[in-house]
């Protein structure tokens, strides 16, 4: 990879932290609110879950791309975590906090629709 690509990779990582830095620190979705109306109480309780389901899911991204800046520093960016084959430009290109190869990931979304308790070894051993 080059170094202009890096850095193209690094501005992008860098930027989407500051974003998801900005909404995580949003939390007034998840507040809990009484409400004397019974109806009101179920809408408030289904905002807030839904709230909470975003947050999780931009914490889960935010964790990804801090990781994929990790990796940029120590060199290994754009390399398959599992089994250390260059990931594809066009797969960064997509999805640059990618810490597997198309290959690696489809095993390990099966791992995780599965259940499975081997995903775990297989993160584990992927680090």
């Amino acid at each position: 990879m080059t170094k202009t690509e890096l850095n193209k990779y690094k501005e992008f990582l860098e930027a989407k932290q500051a974003e998801l830095a900005k909404v995580l620190r949003n939390r007034d979705g998840i507040t809990i609110e009484k409400s004397p109306d019974a109806l009101d109480e179920v809408q408030n309780a289904a905002e807030r879950e839904l709230a909470i389901r975003n947050l999780d899911r931009e914490s889960n991204l935010f964790r990804n791309v801090r990781a994929a800046l990790h990796r940029m520093n120590e060199g290994s960016f754009g390399v398959c975590l599992h089994c250390e084959e260059d990931i594809s430009p066009k797969r960064l290109n997509a999805v640059p906090w990618a810490p597997f190869c198309i290959q690696c990931q489809e095993i390990a979304d099966k791992h995780q629709e599965e259940g499975n308790e081997a995903m775990d070894d297989f993160l584990v051993n992927a680090a």
